[in-house]
């Protein structure tokens, strides 16, 4: 398939890239760097201003693209512009060019509110929550056929291969083991329309995946 990766230089964009590489897609990543990110034949770059009009977005983006990835994240320092519209933006583009899976990597419980105050690290993070909900709400108001993956923490560890999805604590997890939940999502036809969480666990993520 032919996917664009919007925010290939994070750190679940960049191994999200690597996984879907190693799967034979077409990849094109997304980035504000110079440098080419990736030594293959199958990535291409592309230097993508998501804080651009949609128009000026949408003209960037190639008609043949099979699937949108939005991992990109402005670290908390500009989730407005970042992780509410610049994502919104590229869901539009994508419905003007006529993509129509996306895929967003969220955070858990961004969709359910009542969960914030239960969950105190939420707290230290609400501007970004508040702009994850909004981005998620636009996404699954839309006519795309989405999926939202929503991981607890991030933590710079080795992947283990296994995950639990939608279990009621918010739970860590490995970067490597989001980017290959993300990469298995896309041929999986049963996570259209749906939204899950996850966390580190015990079963194989392609068994879990299938479950969704």
């Amino acid at each position: 398939m032919k996917v664009l990766v919007v925010g290939a230089s994070g750190r679940v964009g960049g191994d999200l890239v690597k996984q879907l590489l190693a799967d034979d897609h077409q990849v094109i990543g997304t980035t504000r760097q110079e440098e080419k990110l990736f030594d293959s034949n199958n990535y291409t770059q592309l230097d993508l201003d998501i804080m651009a009009s949609k128009e000026s977005i949408a003209k960037q983006l190639d008609q043949d693209i099979d699937a949108v990835y939005f991992v990109a994240g402005s670290g908390g320092k500009n989730v407005l512009e970042v992780d509410l519209h610049g994502a919104v933006k590229t869901m539009q583009a994508a419905e003007d060019k006529g993509i129509k899976r996306y895929i967003m990597l969220s955070s858990v419980f961004s969709l359910e509110t009542e969960k914030w105050d239960e969950n105190p690290g939420i707290a230290d993070l609400k501007d970004y929550y508040i702009s994850k909900h909004y981005a998620d709400h636009w996404l699954v108001n839309s006519a795309l056929d989405y999926t939202i993956v929503q991981p607890g923490a991030l933590k710079e560890r080795a992947g283990t291969g296994k995950i639990t999805i939608n279990d009621t604590s918010s739970g860590e997890n490995a970067i490597e083991d989001v980017a290959t939940t993300l990469a298995a999502v896309l041929t999986a036809d049963n996570t259209i329309g749906k939204v899950f969480n996850l966390h580190n666990g015990d079963i194989d993520i392609n068994e879990a995946v299938a479950t969704v």
